[in-house]
């Protein structure tokens, strides 16, 4: 019955191109005569078919998100980089949530040695949260990502321009060649890549969270990382 709603609703969209071919007026508003009663006749097979294709593009709209998610590469990695678990975490250097949430989220990946922690820098709030998110990649690509991204999260000041390259060059970071990755079009893109992954999974704020298929929009403690991380573990047996 859904397969024949469908093509009562496809049909009634190609009633004026097949006027031109095979049917006359009378034809014409006999189909759609049918149409309509049907339709009047059966309303729950319409609203059964609207929500089964809702939730269908709801699910593949996820799947994209997650795939741009697990797409990582030369995002920033903390923990063990060859752990079986990963967590990403959205996030944002000028954000309280993100800083309320980071010795959690630490705590977790010295306790769990099996965790992956892939940070995706998601700059939403200020231009200055745009320039750290770029010191944060083109650090990563010196080695120097974990020390930047704590004195980051630590620092309790404003964050602006000079202390983005004040940080880094406590993390050890060469200067002269961090300025020319932070512009380079490999960091723009994966920022780029992240945003659109965070569209796609509905993240619109920080911290988000993902591990495996589950999405956590929001700042969590460290009780509800540790059960995530479990579930996970759990169901990959």
């Amino acid at each position: 019955m859904r397969i024949l709603i469908a093509i009562c609703l496809v049909l009634t969209t190609m009633v004026p191109s097949l006027a031109k071919a095979d049917l006359d007026a009378t034809d014409r508003a006999t189909l759609n005569r049918i149409i309509e009663d049907f339709i009047r006749n059966n309303p729950e097979i319409v609203r059964d078919t609207l929500i089964a294709l809702a939730a269908r593009e709801e699910a593949e709209r996820k799947q994209t998100g997650l795939a741009k998610v697990r797409d990582d590469q030369g995002d920033p990695v903390m923990g063990n980089a060859n752990g079986t678990i990963t967590l990403y975490e959205f996030s944002d250097y000028n954000c309280g949530y993100c800083k309320r949430v980071f010795e959690p989220i630490q705590q977790l990946v010295r306790d769990n040695p099996d965790v992956r922690l892939v940070i995706k820098e998601f700059p939403i709030l200020s231009q200055s949260s745009l320039v750290a998110a770029k010191a944060a990649i083109a650090a990563e690509m010196q080695g120097k990502f974990g020390d930047y991204h704590i004195a980051m999260m630590t620092y309790r000041g404003q964050i602006t321009d000079a202390v983005v390259m004040r940080m880094a060059t406590q993390a050890g970071v060469d200067i002269e060649r961090l300025k020319s990755d932070m512009e380079s079009p490999k960091t723009m893109a994966i920022i780029q890549r992240t945003r659109e992954a965070a569209a796609a999974l509905e993240i619109n704020g920080t911290p988000g969270l993902v591990v495996g298929d589950t999405v956590v929009p929001g700042a969590i403690g460290l009780d509800e990382l540790v059960k995530l991380i479990a579930e996970e573990r759990n169901k990959q047996g």
